[in-house]
């Protein structure tokens, strides 16, 4: 248990931090996820939206610092692959 003010605040902000992190990286899981299952249907409209939703939550985590933007790019590159093999 923290004693001094500062680390009661340090505290309080990494518990905060971790919640938005963890709820950042659920919805790039959640999005690929979607994406996995999309591929089944061979469907390219829902594909690439749910590509350019990938995008937009793999980028977000880049900005915060969760992934490394070679990740973003590497992952995103495999994925337009998949829709382009259909």
């Amino acid at each position: 248990m923290p004693n001094h003010k500062s680390a009661k605040k340090r505290s309080r902000q990494n518990t905060v931090r971790s919640e938005i992190n963890g709820k950042a990286l659920t919805r790039v899981k959640t999005n690929i996820n979607k994406f996995s299952e999309l591929l089944k249907d061979k469907n390219k409209e829902d594909l690439d939206k749910s590509l350019s939703s990938i995008n937009s939550s793999l980028s977000r985590a880049a900005k915060m610092g969760l992934v490394k933007k070679q990740f973003v790019s590497r992952k995103l590159s495999s994925l337009s692959k998949k829709i382009k093999n259909i």
